[in-house]
């Protein structure tokens, strides 16, 4: 790595719009770190490793569900939203991991799940009693056809029909998820109503903002009309959710009109930070209507990266080209890597490249317009791990053994230290296998690396937040062919050029007036404009 030093002068006091090109941390609970010996990553855990998140240089974490719940999809089917469950702790230890995350300048972001619950929250208890009661229509209930069929094709996403039959009220109740996951209807204003008084009390506890599950997924067609099939596109399908087009179940147009309730809501308290998780294949529309204008969610993110079997530059044009800096348009938010989606270095990089393309990856990552999302190992360089059928965990890698790649492989334990029992995550067996080769990327031994992937992570992160072209200046892709990418980043202050060779073979691509041009940071094998294999750099304009 090479880098130009960083201009240690003080940072400008905090705009409201704090998260406008930051950089947040996701902590998935279970996998953190474990604090009481019983496997399972928790709260406290959390609490006492917020200084290596701090050390990072993120400007906040995002924390996956904690709330109680039967763990069927591990947290997001929530059985009581205000109320963390026993796993993980308290609400006072809660309060504790704020406090201490805002001592160290760090944000809280929280998950919300508005789109389901849990069959045990008492709100589904109390609307399938009957047809009559004050919950009845929190959910999406519908009559059988006359033969006792569901009322349509719909399909859910883990596999089968959307609908389950329920003998208390006599109807099917609907379930995009497991069937564990009841529907919520947010068409029902009075649900409405419910969810915002939710978001109200963690806003009151402190939290800085909530990272919204699945909202796409948060009304559908009340005419509950068919579906149409999806065209056959000869690939694989491992699920009966792909042969149908989500045009009904899904993406209703009165979502974004409950997101305006809901930026009301987060309005009336200083600095707080709303993103949506989007999926679908066409997912940016939804995304660019649920975060239009100044009334509805600050940011989005879809799965351009998430789920892509390789990294190519026309893939990162073609998601950066999709937000403009125009007016009304929302601002994005990019992520490699989450719970639910396969290491991104085991997707892009062959076994030996790994350390090469995470140097990449990350020059990429911190380069790219709009928030961005770190998941945490990622500052390791961690990879999948191949979690063994009798281990996996995960319902819907279980219900489509051996098509779906699990998404327990990227939900493994944290390595703080190397020669530690379970890596120090724990004292005993943990409830995900740790990763066979995550020893040697492992917190402590590479604290003593100074060329480690994590103190790139660190020095990188710094160079995002000292150059406000990075932090939020406009983006322009000039070349996206082959291997080969290239791109502008400019702000009222600064003009940069990122230039990536995502092959491993040499580039040559020198601009036009070299000698304006200064090196400010550079991964791989950089000489002048000679890019090796997986190299990058980040050059800066001088001023005439």
């Amino acid at each position: 790595m090479s880098t130009r030093p960083i201009d240690p002068s003080p940072a400008p006091a905090e705009a409201p719009d704090w998260w406008r090109g930051a950089a947040i941390y996701q902590i998935y609970p279970r996998s953190f770190a474990d604090s009481n010996d019983d496997g399972i990553g928790d709260l406290p855990g959390i609490t006492a490793h917020l200084d290596h998140v701090a050390a990072l240089g993120v400007d906040g974490i995002w924390l996956s569900p904690f709330f109680a719940s039967p763990m069927k999809d591990f947290g997001y089917d929530v059985a009581d939203y205000r109320a963390v469950d026993p796993i993980f702790g308290t609400l006072a230890d809660f309060d504790a991991m704020v406090a201490r995350a805002h001592a160290l300048g760090l944000k809280v972001i929280i998950d919300q799940v508005y789109s389901h619950t849990s069959d045990e929250h008492a709100w589904f208890t109390e609307s399938r009693a009957d047809r009559h009661n004050p919950k009845a229509d929190w959910y999406v209930w519908a009559d059988a056809k006359p033969d006792g069929s569901p009322p349509n094709n719909w399909q859910s996403v883990f596999g089968g029909p959307a609908w389950t039959w329920d003998a208390r009220r006599g109807q099917y109740y609907m379930h995009n998820f497991l069937s564990a996951q009841p529907q919520l209807n947010l068409h029902s204003l009075a649900a409405q109503d419910a969810v915002l008084d939710v978001a109200r009390f963690w806003l009151d506890r402190g939290v800085d903002g909530f990272r919204i599950d699945a909202i796409n997924f948060a009304m559908c067609d009340p005419e509950l009309r068919d579906n149409p099939p999806a065209p056959d596109t000869n690939g694989v399908r491992t699920r009966s959710f792909d042969f149908q087009l989500h045009v009904h179940n899904q993406s209703h147009p009165d979502i974004p009109l409950f997101l305006e309730r809901l930026r009301a809501l987060t309005d009336r308290y200083d600095g707080i930070f709303t993103v949506a998780e989007v999926g679908g294949a066409d997912a940016e529309p939804e995304m660019k209507a649920f975060t239009r204008g100044e009334q509805r969610l600050n940011s989005a993110y879809g799965f351009n990266f998430l789920y892509a079997p390789t990294l190519t530059p026309a893939l990162v044009r073609d998601a950066v080209e999709q937000w403009p800096d125009v007016p009304e348009m929302g601002w994005p938010s990019w992520a490699f890597e989450n719970h639910d989606a396969p290491r991104a270095l085991s997707r892009w990089a062959g076994p030996d490249g790994m350390a090469a393309f995470a140097r990449l990856k990350l020059l990429l990552l911190i380069a790219l317009r709009g928030n961005i999302f770190l998941y945490q190992g990622e500052e390791l360089g961690l990879t999948q791990v191949d979690v063994p059928f009798d281990r996996l965990r995960d319902p819907e890698a279980i219900a489509n053994w051996p098509l779906t790649l699990s998404r327990d492989g990227a939900r493994t334990p944290m390595p703080w230290a190397e020669s530690a029992p379970q890596l120090g995550f724990s004292s005993v067996e943990p409830w995900l296998p740790l990763g066979p080769d995550h020893a040697a990327l492992a917190v402590d031994r590479q604290e003593a690396d100074r060329d480690s992937i994590l103190q790139l992570t660190r020095h990188l992160l710094q160079l995002r937040d000292a150059n406000p072209a990075l932090r939020g200046g406009d983006i322009r892709v000039i070349e996206a062919r082959a291997t080969l990418l290239v791109f502008e980043r400019i702000s009222a202050e600064q003009h940069l050029l990122c230039i990536y060779n995502i092959g491993p073979d040499a580039i040559e691509w020198p601009p036009a007036d070299r000698s304006r041009w200064t090196h400010l940071a550079s991964v791989n094998d950089v000489q002048a404009w000679r890019l090796g294999g997986f190299a990058a750099l980040i050059a800066e304009k001088g001023i005439q």
